[in-house]
């Protein structure tokens, strides 16, 4: 019988290694219709609490910590939690951040207690995030679409979301945060070819990411790989897409 992957034990490994740092690699992408910490800092005023759910190693957050008054990340993964205590170290700037291992279910936080709520690439419960932001708060979440990095799921033939239908994981998240009380709800979406510059990037990024589960454990892994470099690589680096979408919801 084949074993199941484990995918709190891959987190685990890669939040103590790298957290979700890919500034290594090298890639370009067509231009896209919005940043997501941009877009976080601007509903976000000096005076704010920020809780960010799923921090990782905090390589983002911690380049917005001076637009609020404190800034609160949490993940579930203790080897993401010590990479993002060790990142906050080294920035010697960010009195202002506190990180902390927590279950995104179950939120440990007076209710009402935070202006925004950011979620970028991990999984929430609408519910908690409703019960500790304040009234009129926003909760901002970008996610992966199913149709993400599509060919490279295609070529070795899993990957995450493969098969699912395109827009089930927007509408699901939607029908969860109208149930949970929120009543303006924006959305937006992209999806945009980028390049990898050489096989070691992306090499990288299947390695430190659960776009193909079990990358590099079983046996053809490689052979797929190098096949899919040579069916996709041009001048401007190797194919794929980069798929999003994010909602916008206010309390």
């Amino acid at each position: 019988m084949k074993k199941q992957w484990d995918y709190n034990t891959f987190y685990e490994r890669v939040g103590q290694q790298n957290g979700w740092d890919f500034s290594t690699m090298k890639v370009i992408s067509e231009p896209t219709d919005w940043d997501f910490y941009d877009e976080v800092t601007r509903c976000t005023q000096t005076s704010d609490l920020l809780l960010d759910i799923g921090t990782g190693g905090g390589e983002a957050v911690l380049a917005i910590a001076e637009h609020a008054h404190l800034l609160v990340g949490i993940d579930l993964a203790h080897g993401m939690i010590e990479t993002a205590q060790r990142n906050l170290k080294r920035t010697k700037k960010c009195s202002n951040v506190r990180f902390t291992q927590m279950d995104a279910d179950n939120l440990q936080f007076p209710k009402s207690f935070f202006n925004i709520v950011s979620c970028r690439h991990s999984a929430f419960s609408a519910s908690e995030v409703y019960n500790v932001l304040a009234e009129d708060g926003v909760f901002l979440t970008q996610q992966v679409s199913e149709h993400d990095k599509l060919n490279v799921k295609q070529a070795f033939g899993r990957g995450q979301h493969l098969g699912i239908e395109p827009g089930t994981l927007l509408e699901k998240y939607k029908q969860e945060l109208q149930h949970a009380g929120f009543q303006h709800i924006e959305v937006r979406e992209y999806n945009v070819t980028e390049y990898y510059a050489t096989p070691e990037d992306l090499l990288f990024l299947l390695t430190h990411t659960p776009i193909v589960p079990q990358f590099g454990e079983l046996a053809s892994d490689l052979d797929i790989f190098e096949q899919f470099v040579q069916d996709h690589r041009d001048e401007k680096g190797i194919r794929t897409n980069s798929a999003r979408f994010m909602i916008t919801a206010r309390k």
